[in-house]
C-alpha cells in the first residue's frame, strides 16, 4: 500500500484557542493527555492557548475566556455525544470535530447501524438485550459481543465464548459490563484481524489516510491496550491485500460523508481474512479520535507526511472553514 501524497500545511492567523478536555467520563485520562498534546502543538505555533479541564462552569469559563475557537479534546459523554456540541452551538462560539446531530449519532453504535448499513457499508448484526435477560439466556450463539451502547475505547466490551469464565447463562455476580449498564448491544463475535482507517477534512473534502493493523499483546484490544505503551503493536500501514485496503479506505471516507464528520474521524474494523472481502466490517467511527502519543490518528498523519503540528491545526483550520460558511456545525 502506497504512501498517500501528504496535504500541505495550512496556514492560519495567530489563534486564541481554548483546549476542552478532561470531564467526567470513563476516557477523561485520555483526553487530558490528548488536550494536552493540542495545547502544545498549537503553543508551539504561536497560538495563545486556553486548557480548560471541563467541569459544570463549563459554559462560564469559554465565554470568560472569549477565544476565536473551542478545540474539542473531550472523549466519551458529554464531550462527544452532542451535549457540548449543542451548548457551544449556543454560545456562538467554533469548535472542532462533528457537530450535534453527527455526535449524537456516532456515539450510539445502534444508530449508527441504522445510518450506515442502508449506504452499503456493512456492519455486523445483532440487537440491542436488557441485561436481566442475560441470565436467563443468550441473546446470540456463542462467541458473541457485548459492549454499552455509547462507550468508547472498549470501554465495558466483553466477549462471552462457549468456554469462558461468565458462566452460562452469565451470572449477576461475574463482574462484567452488564453490572454498569441495563442495555447493552449484542452482536456476533468476528474472528481476524483488527484494522482501523483515519479520515481528515481539508478544502477539498475529506481523504483517508492509510490503513493500520492494532496487534494487541494481551488477546483483545481493550481499553489498557489502548493506553498502555508497549501492549499493542500497530502495523502502518497494515501488511494486507490492497483491495482490502481500498475497501477500508473507501467505507471510512463514506462513512465520515454519511454521519457528516467534521475535521477527523476514525473507522474501525473487524476482517476475517479466510473470509476475503466478505469478511470485512466496520465496528464504529469515532467522531473525536484519541490525540496522545499512542494516538492512531496523528500516527497515520506522520506516515502521510503531516507533522502532529500540522494535524492540529487542520483540524482548527476546518472548523474555521465551517464557520465561516455560517453552515453550523453539522452544516
Amino acid at each position: 500500500m502506497g504512501n498517500p501524497a501528504g496535504g500541505s500545511a495550512v496556514t492560519l492567523p495567530k489563534l486564541h484557542v481554548a483546549v476542552l478536555m478532561g470531564g467526567w467520563a470513563n476516557e477523561r485520562p485520555v483526553s487530558l493527555m490528548s488536550g494536552e498534546g493540542v495545547a502544545k502543538a498549537l503553543e508551539a505555533r504561536g497560538h495563545q492557548v486556553t486548557r480548560i479541564d471541563m467541569d459544570r462552569q463549563v459554559a462560564a469559563r469559554i465565554a470568560e475566556a472569549a477565544p476565536d475557537v473551542v478545540f474539542n479534546a473531550l472523549h466519551g459523554v458529554p464531550g462527544e455525544d452532542g451535549t457540548v456540541q449543542g451548548m457551544l452551538d449556543l454560545m456562538g462560539v467554533p469548535y472542532t470535530h462533528s457537530g450535534l446531530a453527527t455526535s449524537v449519532i456516532a456515539i450510539d453504535k445502534e444508530l449508527t447501524k441504522q445510518a450506515l448499513v442502508p449506504h452499503g457499508i456493512p456492519m455486523p448484526g445483532g440487537r440491542i438485550v436488557e441485561c436481566e435477560e442475560l441470565y436467563e439466556r443468550d441473546p446470540l450463539a456463542r462467541p458473541y459481543v457485548l459492549k454499552p451502547v455509547n462507550e468508547g475505547s472498549s470501554v465495558g466490551v466483553a466477549i462471552v465464548t462457549a468456554d469462558g469464565n461468565y458462566g452460562n447463562p452469565i451470572r449477576r455476580d461475574v463482574p462484567g459490563p452488564w453490572q454498569e449498564f441495563d442495555r447493552l448491544l449484542a452482536e456476533p463475535y468476528i474472528r481476524g484481524r483488527e484494522l482501523t482507517v483515519a479520515v481528515i477534512d481539508g478544502a477539498e473534502g475529506p481523504r483517508a489516510l492509510t490503513v493500520t493493523e492494532l496487534v494487541p499483546k494481551s488477546g483483545f484490544y481493550d481499553f489498557d491496550a489502548k493506553y498502555t505503551d508497549g501492549m499493542t503493536e500497530h502495523v502502518c500501514p497494515a501488511n494486507i491485500p490492497e483491495r482490502i485496503a481500498e475497501l477500508c479506505m473507501g467505507y471510512a471516507v463514506k462513512a465520515h460523508q454519511v454521519l457528516g464528520c467534521k475535521g477527523t474521524s476514525r473507522t474501525d474494523f473487524r476482517w476475517d481474512d479466510e473470509r476475503g472481502e466478505d469478511g470485512l466490517f466496520v465496528l464504529e467511527t469515532n467522531t473525536q479520535p484519541g490525540m496522545t502519543p499512542l494516538s492512531l490518528v496523528p500516527e497515520q498523519a506522520r506516515y502521510c507526511g503531516m507533522s502532529y503540528e500540522d494535524l492540529v491545526e487542520a483540524i482548527v483550520a476546518e472548523a474555521l472553514r465551517g464557520a465561516a460558511k455560517g453552515a453550523g456545525a453539522d452544516g
